[in-house]
């Protein structure tokens, strides 16, 4: 895709952003049934935009958004190696443009943040049955590393 661009989102972006949001809470729905059926908001993209130590990014294509991401300093437990990292988020990719290497492009962007950042571990959540997802964020070099596990009674 040669017009794209990958850019930091800005407060213009906004809108879609919010979109985006609930796009991907839908998706993600059927993989969680502790999520609320009640209208719900994963992040405060408004203040994620404006704040210097989070990252937050779009693929632009012919003027339009059409994925995002973002990368955010987390502190790490304290018996880790590492005192912070990098927390990858919010990724999601309009539907006509997935498969197309789009989010493999953000990561790319997200993870250089984080290294010219000190933050040189990254993780990301996703969950245990969105194959798809951890099939893309395999061909991005991350790897499995825990699986959170929950009782309900």
């Amino acid at each position: 895709m040669k017009d794209l661009l990958i850019r930091d989102a800005r407060p213009v972006d906004l809108p879609v952003l919010l979109k985006f949001e609930q796009e991907l809470i839908k998706a993600e729905r059927p993989f969680d049934v502790t999520i609320k059926d009640t209208p719900i908001s994963y992040y405060d993209i408004e203040s994620y935009i404006k704040n210097q130590d989070i990252k937050v990014v779009v693929a632009e294509y012919k003027n339009q958004v059409i994925s995002s991401g973002y990368a955010l300093k987390k502190r790490a437990s304290d018996f880790l190696r590492h005192d912070f990292y990098g927390h990858l988020g919010f990724m999601y990719t309009v539907e006509e443009f997935r498969g197309k290497g789009i989010n493999k492009k953000i990561v790319e962007v997200l993870k250089d943040w984080c290294f010219a950042n000190n933050l040189n571990e990254i993780r990301l959540k996703v969950y245990y049955e969105n194959e798809s997802a951890i099939k893309a964020y395999q061909k991005a070099k991350f790897v499995c590393h825990m699986i959170e596990m929950r009782l309900d009674n």
